[in-house]
């Protein structure tokens, strides 16, 4: 029982955090050490995220479906959108699958909390220094350009080590594209859909025999990935409303100070 109750726990720190720019599976590895859930090959925490995943893909789900009709029809826009999708995705893809066991050897603590504080002060000078584009209530998807979707493609690469962020990489990428606030947290969300998937699908394949050896096996691994798509639900929707007003800076103090606290806790 105590091992479902971990699991939820998880879940639901996977599902609030995967979509802010302070890095779940960083969170996903200190609460995992803190709470003494036995994880192996990283299948709870790549797999979990999963169901944050289909909270984006639930939460779109019109305007997928809008756009995977439109470019049925042959309609330029959406067509431009998932080229845009597509080039974006590359990167961090080809990269996390050939790289992948060499980069498991930033999943530590310490690692973690370096990370954090590092990508916190990144996000605090960016946040400082530059002026990001006026946003409107939607994104402007209509507006992103294939040079703009390769350099967030490419600022996703960093967020393959833990504690960087996926979300902050690419929302920060974004906005040093010329992206305003709403459309990189938007075209974030999206792109969070095919890396994650690849990453979990790639994970089951390959660890998937080993599911029993963490704790509470499937059913805390299920359990994990409910939670996590409920609570990201929550998320995804605060965040769209917070970006549309506000800048990341308090997500930048919020990781520095994380960061040197597990540092310190970690020294003694």
């Amino acid at each position: 029982m105590i091992e479902i109750i971990q699991a939820i726990l998880l879940g639901i720190v996977e599902g609030l955090t995967e979509f802010l720019p302070i890095s779940s599976t960083g969170h996903l590895i200190v609460a995992q050490d803190l709470i003494g859930y036995k994880d192996v090959a990283e299948l709870f925490t790549v797999v979990c995220q999963m169901g944050a995943i289909a909270a984006v893909i639930w939460h779109y789900r019109q305007d997928l479906f809008e756009k995977t009709a439109g470019a049925l029809r042959g309609e330029k826009k959406t067509l431009f959108f998932w080229r845009n999708w597509i080039v974006a995705t590359i990167p961090a893809g080809v990269i996390g699958l050939l790289f992948n066991d060499a980069l498991e050897r930033f999943v530590t603590v310490k690692s973690v909390a370096i990370s954090l504080i590092i990508g916190g002060c990144i996000i605090w000078l960016i946040e400082t220094k530059h002026t990001a584009k006026a946003s409107k209530s939607r994104p402007q998807f209509e507006h992103l350009t294939m040079t703009q979707s390769i350099k967030v493609g490419l600022y996703q690469i960093a967020a393959l080590i833990p504690g960087v962020s996926r979300s902050g990489a690419t929302i920060m990428g974004g906005l040093l594209s010329g992206l305003d606030r709403v459309t990189a947290t938007a075209f974030s969300f999206y792109l969070s859909i095919p890396i994650i998937v690849l990453a979990g699908t790639y994970k089951l394949v390959k660890e998937g025999d080993k599911i029993s050896q963490i704790s509470g096996g499937s059913t805390a691994l299920l359990t994990g990935v409910v939670v996590s798509f409920v609570s990201a639900l929550l998320a995804i929707n605060w965040l769209l409303r917070y970006v549309a007003s506000n800048n990341f800076k308090p997500f930048a103090y919020y990781r520095i100070i994380a960061g040197v606290v597990i540092l310190i806790v970690l020294a003694f």
